[in-house]
């Protein structure tokens, strides 16, 4: 089963957290000092927010997965459409252990596709020193390529 993600980068995590705690009618899921996330089943969402983008707003959209066969089949899906995807295996971010890949929308709104395998107790492995999303590739020069290096992975 799917569930859509969200992560939204933002200046103030506590009143962040405060607001949409409010919001959801409960308290986040996971809960960091630079990043909290809602695993909400109405609506079904995936929701995070961290204090590590480069700017406030959307930091990237997304689907997560439930089982490698269901990412094994919507990156199929995009091979056969011709769009291009950045693949990460066993990527480190936003505290878990994740396969997953990476696309760019017509507008340059980065889409991560994942299956999550684990937690870990850091943020991730590297910092991310461009102005990519949220361990998304970096941005590239034209907008349906997604073959820059990741932040990390």
């Amino acid at each position: 089963m799917k569930r859509f993600h969200v992560h939204v980068s933002v200046d103030d995590i506590d009143a962040s957290v405060r607001f949409y705690s409010s919001i959801f009618g409960t308290p986040p899921a996971v809960l960091k000092p630079d990043y909290a996330k809602w695993m909400l089943d109405d609506p079904r969402i995936n929701f995070a927010i961290s204090s590590r983008g480069v700017k406030s707003g959307v930091d990237h959209l997304g689907i997560q997965v439930d089982s490698e066969s269901e990412l094994t089949a919507l990156r199929e899906e995009l091979a056969e459409a011709r769009i291009a995807r950045l693949d990460q295996a066993s990527a480190e971010c936003c505290y878990a252990r994740s396969d997953k890949y990476w696309t760019t929308d017509p507008q340059g709104i980065a889409w991560e596709t994942f299956h999550t395998l684990d937690t870990i107790p850091v943020y991730g492995k590297t910092e991310r020193t461009d102005q990519s999303p949220c361990c998304a590739p970096a941005p590239a020069a034209d907008s349906q390529s997604a073959k820059s290096a990741a932040c990390c992975a």
